[in-house]
């Protein structure tokens, strides 16, 4: 998705994002995300997991 994106045009993409958000707010807002990512990953284990589990249980018919 992001393969095209280059060295260049990530910082062109952090300057704009410091400039519309502030110094003061980039941080927290780079927390959030890195929480958001952490539960998403959190949720996608635990999805595999049943999903295995399941698998795993006879078939009853």
């Amino acid at each position: 998705m992001f393969s095209n994106i280059g060295a260049s045009g990530l910082i062109l993409i952090l300057i704009i994002a410091l400039v519309v958000f502030g110094p003061k707010k980039l941080p927290e807002i780079g927390r959030a995300f890195g929480q958001t990512l952490k539960e998403f990953k959190k949720s996608a284990r635990d999805l595999s997991e049943d999903i295995v589990e399941e698998e795993k249980k006879p078939q009853i018919k």
